[in-house]
């Protein structure tokens, strides 16, 4: 395996393929749209919801956990899931940032 190249880039660069990398995977993108649309804790409903196997889901539960998008409590035998607001709030104004307006009245290519 190569070495990373990661330190040639700046932290703010970092920090958005990590959240990028994170997202870059559509049953990731449906669990946060199925966190963000029922707006509270969600025990058990996503296997059923992205019909995915229980294996599957929980890996990428395990992935947006690790990138701190969403936060999971022990709720009795099973674990509920819910967005960290605090972090959704980062990410939105990252990205925003990121994806600043460009001009494009200015055709270059």
């Amino acid at each position: 395996m190569g070495a990373s190249k990661t330190d040639l880039f700046t932290k703010q660069q970092n920090d958005i393929a990590l959240m990028a990398k994170a997202l870059a995977h559509p049953a990731r993108i449906a669990i946060l749209q199925y966190l963000v649309r029922k707006n509270a804790c969600v025990c058990g409903d996503l296997v059923e919801e992205l019909g995915l196997a229980q294996a599957t889901t929980s890996q990428h539960l395990k992935e947006l956990k690790s990138a701190g998008i969403i936060q999971g409590n022990i709720e009795g035998a099973s674990v509920c899931y819910c967005i960290d607001p605090k972090v959704w709030k980062q990410y939105q104004s990252i990205f925003t940032a990121f994806f600043k307006d460009v001009n494009t009245d200015n055709s270059c290519c």
